[in-house]
């Protein structure tokens, strides 16, 4: 069996507003993410777990700069090396559809993908999804806990509102996790000195066998608009201000509405439009 680690070759530096998405790191400065090194590390795992042993095939997107995560990742243990050669800052999609293809064209099966929950440089965390719906295989995102048991993995999924959901995963599956699941091993002295091959594929967009192209569209994190308040209402300024505080009034949390299906569509898109979520 193999298992996929996905990783993602960024600036580890903070980033200036002036930088661009498209904007290849500066190499000196350039690495992985924790949440990544901590997908590498499940990766290895899960190779260790599996009675077979198995495969671990560390894989990236970008130009030749990226080969330095892929070195890093064979010296900690990983058994392949395959860097999709596509221009830095491709849309998220494409790199999904990219990686699915290199993971199809492993002619092995494949158990896990393990990715990090998000990139340093305010990635979106969408590739792990995309990836998923590329590969036709369930996904477990935003995992804060991961355990190999005996009947598959167990993991822990953090939700909205403190809440969280218990996971049992069992068969191929594309999993992202948080830098504090796991520390990266370190890479023994005959790691660090192996030369492994680094496989090079071209960046083609599966379904449409075109290239992606050198400047692609940048991407930000979604924000909703802001919301448009009536000033506050009151003749003194303490007025304005309980006004504005909603000091003394009751809090509502939650509502409960009972409605048949079109109505509570209708309420829904009501309420995210009310939000700034929709024009």
């Amino acid at each position: 069996m193999i298992t996929v680690a996905c990783l993602k070759w960024v600036d580890q530096r903070p980033e200036p507003d002036t930088v661009l998405a498209t904007d290849a790191p500066d190499g000196r400065f350039a690495g992985v993410s924790a949440a990544d090194r901590a997908a590498l590390e499940w990766a290895l795992r899960t190779r260790e777990a599996s009675p077979d042993g198995g495969t671990v095939v560390a894989v990236t997107v970008g130009p030749a700069g990226a080969d330095a995560v892929l070195r890093d990742a064979l010296a900690a243990g990983a058994d392949r090396a395959i860097r999709i050669d596509l221009p830095f800052g491709a849309p998220s999609r494409a790199v999904a559809v990219a990686i699915a293809a290199a993971t199809r064209a492993l002619l092995e099966p494949t158990s896990t993908v393990w990715c990090g929950d998000h990139s340093f440089d305010r990635g979106t965390g969408s590739v792990p999804a995309y990836l998923a719906g590329e590969l036709d295989v369930v996904q477990a995102l935003g995992l804060v806990a991961v355990e190999h048991t005996a009947t598959g993995i167990q993991a822990l999924r953090r939700l909205d509102g403190g809440r969280r959901e218990r996971l049992s995963i069992d068969g191929p599956a594309v999993l992202s996790v948080e830098g504090s699941t796991a520390l990266l091993r370190r890479a023994p002295l005959r790691g660090v000195r192996s030369r492994s091959a680094i496989e090079v594929l071209p960046g083609l967009i599966a379904d449409a066998g075109s290239v992606v192209p050198a400047h692609p569209a940048e991407s930000r994190p979604y924000r909703p608009r802001p919301r448009v308040y009536a000033p506050p209402a009151g003749q003194t300024a303490l007025e304005r201000v309980r006004s504005l505080t909603a000091a003394g009034a009751t809090v509502a949390h939650g509502e409960t509405v009972t409605l048949d299906p079109d109505a509570a569509a209708d309420r829904i898109i009501a309420a995210l439009t009310e939000w700034g979520y929709l024009p």
